[in-house]
C-alpha cells in the first residue's frame, strides 16, 4: 500500500516480497554500527523480521517504517517511518538508506514527507528521533527538517546513551 509520494519517491508499506532488500539493508555495516544486529542473515530471516516489525506495526499503530523506493524503475533504495516503542512516550521518525543511495537528498526528501504525514496526517503533537551519538550524519538531516537535540537518553538493552532529538508541532492557525 502506497502512502506517500514526493518528486523522486514512493514510501510503502513493506510487504514478505521485499525479504531480499531488507535482507541487504539491516546487514549494511552502517545499519550495524548506528542501529544494531538484528540477527536476520537468511530471506526467511528477513521475511520474519519484515512480519513481525514493519507488518505489526502498520497493524496496530496504522504507521511504520515504509519502504522507500524510487518512483522511476521502483528501486527500493531504503526505509523512512515511524514507530512507538515502548521505551518513548513519543512517537519516534526514523530512517536508513543503502549506501548507493546516501547523500543524495533522498533521506531528506523521505523524512520531510513522513514529518509532515506524522503532523497533518497522524495528528500528533510531538516528534523524536533518536541517534547513536557518532552517527552524525542522520543528526544533520534531523535538524535539517527540524527537530532539535534535547539530550541524551538510556534506551533499553543499548549499552550507549543515545541523541534524543524532537520537535513540537504547533497547532494550526484557526
Amino acid at each position: 500500500m502506497k502512502v506517500l509520494e514526493t518528486d523522486r519517491l514512493i514510501l510503502r508499506w513493506q510487504t514478505v516480497e521485499d525479504a531480499p532488500f531488507i535482507l541487504s539493508l539491516v546487514n549494511d555495516p552502517a545499519w550495524l554500527q548506528f542501529i544494531g544486529d538484528r540477527g536476520v542473515r537468511t530471506l526467511e530471516d528477513a521475511r520474519n523480521y519484515i512480519v513481525n516489525s514493519a507488518i505489526s506495526y502498520y497493524e496496530r499503530y496504522g504507521f511504520g517504517f515504509y519502504l522507500t523506493e524510487l518512483k522511476e524503475g521502483n528501486v527500493p533504495i531504503g526505509i523512512c517511518g515511524m514507530i512507538k516503542r515502548d521505551t518513548l512516550e513519543d512517537v519516534d521518525i526514523g530512517f536508513a538508506f543503502l549506501p548507493d543511495y546516501r547523500g543524495m537528498g533522498y533521506g531528506y526528501e523521505a523524512a520531510s514527507a513522513v514529518l509532515s504525514y506524522a503532523r497533518d496526517v497522524v495528528g500528533l503533537k510531538r516528534l523524536v528521533a533518536i541517534t547513536d551519538q557518532d552517527n552524525h550524519a542522520s543528526g544533520r538531516l534531523l535538524e535539517k527538517i527540524g527537530l532539535h537535540v534535547e539530550g541524551t537518553i538510556q534506551l533499553g538493552n543499548y549499552p550507549e546513551e543515545s541523541k534524543l532529538f524532537a520537535i513540537d508541532f504547533q497547532p494550526a492557525a484557526q
